[in-house]
């Protein structure tokens, strides 16, 4: 449970660091899975050459084919249906919504991957650009696998930028934050880097304003995001939030203590027991919120 120094720290920066908040087996159970998952090609999975955000390999070229994110992770494994759906988690983010908690299965709910040489630069952008819901204040939990550092692609934020209004014209054609603009310079000299240890969570809001750089080291970087929201903050009707059913934690929650999954097959990679029936083809295949 988060303190009270903690929960005001939320709500004025936009974003909050538990230090070792996964247990190490429970995080090297999911760095496993993850890695094995990118090893064969588990699909359904994004290519940084989709999306063509600097520094990422055209579909032709040497590296076209590399992987961004392993999407759909909630169905993919109970490895990571369990960390996702965790009590320790559910508890905390029910202080911060003041409500019961839904997973959110439309966005995010990934693991992210930068690999060596191919990844790609993520401008400053909000989650929120792309998703529709009635209150707009979902959270997003940001596990780190690995270390994260500036020079594999940590997060950076602007801390506050959440409480801010922005005008359309603040953000270019993609939704991304003109960094060009005078206004937009003084706010981004404010940001800060989010280095992590492995095992550390982040959690942020959806009106943050975060990027984050290539990777620049030889080896891959993972991260496993899922975002959350209120019982009452629901998806849009026919807007891609509504395309999938979300999770209510307070039904699927586990303790992180029994999230090791001691006995668990790495070899499980389909999705037998966790249909993914029911996806949309444009869940699959839109891009919109794949930034950091």
């Amino acid at each position: 449970m988060l303190n009270q120094r903690q929960i005001e720290s939320f709500c004025e920066q936009g974003f909050l660091v538990l230090r070792q908040f996964c247990p190490a087996a429970t995080r090297q159970h999911i760095l496993e899975l993850s890695k094995k998952h990118l090893d064969d090609r588990v699909v359904p999975y994004e290519l940084e050459s989709e999306l063509q955000y600097p520094g990422a390999p055209n579909a032709a070229s040497n590296g076209g084919q590399t992987i961004r994110r392993l999407k759909q992770a909630y169905d993919r494994a109970p490895t990571f249906a369990s960390w996702a759906t965790n009590n320790e988690l559910s508890s905390i983010l029910e202080q911060l919504l003041k409500e019961p908690v839904y997973l959110v299965r439309s966005h995010h709910n990934c693991v992210m991957t930068k690999q060596p040489r191919f990844s790609s630069d993520s401008l400053w952008h909000q989650d929120i650009r792309y998703w529709r819901y009635s209150q707009r204040e979902l959270i997003s939990a940001w596990l780190a696998l690995g270390d994260e550092t500036i020079n594999n692609g940590c997060l950076q934020v602007v801390p506050g930028s959440h409480r801010l209004s922005f005008s359309a014209e603040q953000f270019d054609d993609d939704s991304f934050f003109i960094k060009q603009l005078d206004e937009n310079q003084r706010l981004l000299q404010q940001k800060q880097y989010i280095e992590l240890d492995a095992g550390d969570l982040v959690l942020f809001h959806c009106r943050l304003l975060h990027s984050a750089t290539r990777n620049y080291t030889d080896q891959t970087k993972f991260t496993a995001v899922f975002t959350y929201r209120a019982e009452s903050d629901c998806p849009l009707a026919d807007s891609r939030s509504a395309s999938l059913t979300d999770v209510p934690l307070s039904l699927e929650g586990t303790s992180l203590e029994g999230t090791s999954l001691e006995g668990t097959s790495l070899e499980d990679t389909s999705f037998e027991g966790n249909s993914l029936e029911g996806i949309s083809e444009e869940s699959n295949n839109n891009s919109a919120d794949s930034m950091a």
